[in-house]
C-alpha cells in the first residue's frame, strides 16, 4: 500500500493568489507500507527476501512499533514488548548487511591479499571492521568511519544504514496522556535516545478516523483531543528533517 500526501487544497489556493502561479506543484511524501517481517526473515521466513528488497528500496525507515495491550489483537510472540519487536527487526537487517559486507570480501579478497593494492587492502581492513561491528548487533547507522571511508559504507547500500523514526502507536485510550506516562512509549524512546533516533508517538486508529473525515470535520475533531494537526503531518515533517529535505518555491 502506498501512501501520497499533498498539500491541501485551501492552501494551494492561496499560493496561486499570492504568487499568481500558473502552475503549482505540490511536494509529495511517499510512504510504502512493508508488512511480513518475522524472525528469520533473512533466512527467508516470512515474505523473507521480498520484504527485505523493499526496505533496501527506500531512503528511511518508519518503524511502527505496538505500545497498547489489547486482548482483542494478537501478537505474533504473544506479549506486548516494543523494544523487543525492535531489536527482532534490527537483527534481521543486520543478519542481511552482514550477508552483503560478506559477499564484498569475497570479491576483493585476492586483490587485497598481500597488501599489493593497497587500495584494496584498505577496503579489506574496513570491511573486517565493520563486520566485527555488525556483529555485535550494531546498525550500521552507528558505525564510525572517515571522511575517505565514508563512500565505502554508501556503496553497500547497507539496510541498518537508513535513518529511522520510531512510531510509537498507542491505544486511544492513551490519547491526551504525556508520553512519559505510557510506560511503553517510555521504552521506545529511551532505546531510541542511546542510538540518536527519533520517536514519534501515533495512534494509527484515530488516524484512520481523520482519514475519512472531511478538513472540517477534522480540524474539529483535533481539537476535541487538544490536538494542533494530525500524527500523519507530524510524521511528514520529521520524514523531512530525518531526509535533510525542504520545501520551496
Amino acid at each position: 500500500n502506498v501512501g501520497v500526501v499533498a498539500v491541501p487544497d485551501e492552501r494551494l489556493d492561496k499560493l496561486a493568489n499570492l504568487y499568481a502561479s500558473k502552475k503549482i506543484t505540490p511536494a509529495i511524501v511517499e510512504f510504502v507500507d512493508i508488512a511480513g517481517l518475522v524472525k528469520g526473515a533473512s533466512r527467508g521466513e516470512g515474505l523473507g527476501n521480498k520484504f527485505l528488497s523493499h526496505v533496501r528500496e527506500c531512503d528511511a525507515i518508519v518503524h511502527v512499533v505496538r505500545c497498547f495491550e489489547d486482548e482483542n489483537i494478537t501478537h505474533v510472540s504473544n506479549k506486548i514488548d516494543p523494544v523487543a519487536d525492535i531489536q527482532t527487526i534490527t537483527l534481521e537487517l543486520i543478519l542481511s548487511d552482514v550477508e552483503a559486507v560478506n559477499k564484498r570480501q569475497d570479491r576483493i579478497r585476492n586483490v587485497a591479499r598481500g597488501g599489493a593494492n593497497k587500495e584494496a587492502a584498505a577496503e579489506y581492513a574496513f570491511l573486517e571492521r565493520l563486520e566485527k561491528f555488525l556483529s555485535d548487533e550494531k546498525p550500521a547507522r552507528l558505525f564510525e568511519c572517515s571522511d575517505e571511508e565514508k563512500p565505502l559504507l554508501e556503496n553497500l547500500f547497507l539496510l541498518t544504514a537508513k535513518p529511522v523514526i520510531y512510531a510509537a502507536n498507542i491505544s486511544e485510550f492513551d490519547m491526551g496522556k504525556h508520553d512519559n506516562d505510557i510506560p511503553l512509549v517510555v521504552r521506545v524512546k529511551q532505546y531510541a535516545a542511546a542510538e540518536g533516533s527519533e520517536v514519534l508517538v501515533i495512534c494509527a486508529k484515530t488516524e484512520e478516523e481523520l482519514s475519512l473525515m472531511d478538513p472540517e470535520e477534522s480540524a474539529i475533531f483535533l481539537e476535541e483531543l487538544g490536538l494542533e494537526e494530525s500524527g500523519l503531518n507530524r510524521l511528514i515533517k520529521k520524514s523531512y528533517s530525518l531526509l535533510g529535505l525542504i520545501s520551496y518555491l
